[in-house]
C-alpha cells in the first residue's frame, strides 16, 4: 500500500470510459427497485456498485490511509452511539452546541429531524471577492486534459474554462469527483457535465475533475475484497489525494483568475467521501462542499480538521451501498462542527432541510430522499442554489 504507483491500466485513464464489469452508472446502482434514469436528472456519472463498495462498508484503515466506508461506525443496527467527531482546529472545539445529539429508532446518536417550518433561513453573509495571483495574466488559460506531478506520480485531471473567459474577472472554482471505478472524463462529459452544474453555472465557474488512483496496489481492496482491487477512487493513501488537491489549488490560482473565497467541492459516492475529506483537511481553502451518498469525514491518520465549510448533502434512505446511517453520521458531524441547532426548515428543491442556528457563514442542508445509491433528480438545482449563494 505504501509503494510508489507508477502506472495504471488503460481502462482507468482519463480519456477512456471505465470498462470494468463491477462499475455501473448511477441509475443502475440503485438498491431500490423501480428507480429509473428519469429520476436522475443531471446524472450519468459513475457510482460505486453495491457488490463492489459494500465490501468495505465496515472498516477504516487509518494507519494505511485507506478509505473504507465507515458503515459499522455509523450503522445504527447495533444500537450503539456514533463516534464523536474529532475537534476542528481553529473552529472552537470546546463549548460546541449539543444540538446535533439525539437518538434514532435504533439508538444511534443522530441529529434529530425536527418538524419542518420551525424557523426562517437567514441570508448568508457575503465575503468580498478575493482575486488570485492568476488574475490579469496575458497567457491563454489551459483547458482540457492535464497532468501534474505529485511526489513523482503524474496525476491526471480535466479543466473546463468558461466561454469568453475574462482574465480580469475572478471566477468560482468547482472541483468535481467521480465514484469508485469512474473517470474524470465521465464527470466532465455526461449529461451536461459536472453533475449538471456546467450548464447551470452559465460560464461563471471554472471546473476541475480529478482522476483517482487505484484503491489498492493489487491483490485486495481496502477491506480485503479483491473486487475493489485496482479500481480508481480516493483512498488518500499516505495523504496522496489531499496532496493532489493542494497542488491543483496552487496551480489553478496561478493559471486562472479565481475568486479564492469561492472554491467548492462536489461528488457522488466515493466522490462524496472525497468532498467530506476535503471539507475536513482543507476547510481553510474550500468555502462549501456538496457530498452525495458519501460518508466521513474519515480524517485519515486521525488528523485534525482545519477551517470550516458550509455543507449541502443528499442521501437515499434505502441506500445499501453506502448505508443511509453513514450519511446521517456525516450530517451529525457537520451540524455539530457548524454549531447548528436541532430545528430545521424545509428548503427547495426536493426534500431538503436547512438546520437552524448554524454559524452565519456556514449553513448545513441535508436532503434525505426515498431511494437507493443514486443522484436525486433535484441535486443539480439544489447544489447550484446552495453554492451560488456564497
Amino acid at each position: 500500500m505504501r509503494g510508489k504507483y507508477l502506472s495504471r491500466r488503460a481502462s482507468q485513464r482519463v480519456g477512456r470510459p471505465a470498462a470494468l464489469a463491477a462499475v455501473c452508472l448511477v441509475w443502475s446502482c440503485n438498491s431500490t427497485p423501480g428507480m429509473t434514469p428519469a429520476a436522475n436528472s443531471g446524472a450519468g456519472t459513475p457510482a460505486i456498485s453495491a457488490g463492489t463498495f459494500a465490501a468495505v462498508a465496515g472498516t477504516q484503515s487509518a494507519s494505511a490511509g485507506v478509505a473504507a466506508i465507515s458503515g459499522s461506525s455509523a450503522n445504527s443496527a447495533a444500537g450503539t452511539a456514533a463516534a464523536a467527531p474529532l475537534p476542528r482546529a481553529g473552529v472552537g472545539a470546546a463549548g460546541r452546541s449539543a444540538g446535533a445529539s439525539g437518538t434514532t429508532a435504533a439508538g444511534t446518536s443522530a441529529a434529530p429531524m425536527a418538524s419542518a417550518g420551525t424557523g426562517s433561513i437567514a441570508p448568508v453573509p457575503m465575503r468580498p471577492v478575493m482575486p488570485s495571483m492568476g488574475c490579469g495574466s496575458a497567457e491563454a488559460p489551459p483547458n482540457g486534459n492535464m497532468t501534474i506531478d505529485v511526489d513523482g506520480t503524474q496525476r491526471e485531471y480535466i479543466v473546463k474554462v468558461p466561454a469568453m473567459y475574462d482574465p480580469n474577472k475572478p471566477y468560482r472554482l468547482i472541483f468535481a469527483w467521480h465514484g469508485l471505478g469512474g473517470t474524470a472524463m465521465q464527470i466532465a462529459g455526461n449529461f451536461g457535465g459536472w453533475y449538471g452544474l456546467g450548464t447551470r453555472s452559465a460560464n461563471s465557474a471554472i471546473f476541475i475533475a480529478g482522476q483517482g488512483l487505484p484503491t489498492s496496489m493489487g491483490g485486495t481492496g481496502a477491506a480485503g475484497s479483491s473486487a475493489m482491487a485496482g479500481q480508481a477512487g480516493w483512498p488518500n493513501t499516505g495523504g496522496r489525494d489531499v496532496t493532489f488537491v493542494r497542488k491543483l489549488l496552487h496551480w489553478a490560482k496561478t493559471k486562472y483568475c479565481v475568486d479564492t473565497n469561492r472554491i467548492f467541492s462536489v461528488g457522488m459516492s466515493y466522490g462524496g467521501i472525497m468532498s467530506n475529506t476535503l471539507g475536513c483537511e482543507l476547510g481553510d481553502s474550500f468555502r462549501a462542499i456538496a457530498p452525495m451518498s458519501g460518508s466521513g469525514p474519515l480524517q485519515f491518520g486521525r488528523k485534525m480538521c482545519v477551517g470550516q465549510v458550509a455543507v449541502w448533502m443528499s442521501h437515499g434512505n434505502m441506500d445499501m451501498t453506502v448505508p443511509f446511517s453513514s450519511g446521517q453520521a456525516s450530517r451529525d458531524y457537520w451540524v455539530k462542527a457548524n454549531h447548528c441547532g436541532a430545528g430545521t426548515t424545509p428548503v427547495a428543491p426536493g426534500t431538503c432541510l436547512a438546520y437552524q442556528g448554524c454559524d452565519a457563514e456556514f449553513p448545513v442542508h441535508f436532503c434525505e430522499f426515498d431511494g437507493g445509491h443514486t443522484i436525486p433528480a433535484f441535486a443539480s438545482e439544489g447544489i447550484w442554489n446552495f453554492l451560488s449563494q456564497f
